[in-house]
């Protein structure tokens, strides 16, 4: 996500402190949050996919996905 798109979050997150957003700003938030929580959620589901669990005899095995 880039710098501008975040800055923005927090900008509009800084506006709904001081007074009620309109309808068009509650809809930019919300779909900027979820733009931002789906690259948050690709970039953990990468990170666990190259996460390996080293056993005490030196094998390595990588993470299973939970069903």
């Amino acid at each position: 996500m880039s710098p501008e798109k975040i800055a923005r979050i927090n900008e509009l997150a800084a506006i709904a402190k001081q007074r009620e957003l309109t309808e068009e700003e509650r809809l930019e938030r919300a779909d900027l949050r979820a733009e931002y929580l789906a690259e948050f959620r690709a970039s953990f589901r990468a990170q666990l996919d190259h996460t390996v669990i080293r056993r005490p005899d030196g094998t390595e095995e990588p993470l299973k996905k939970k069903p």
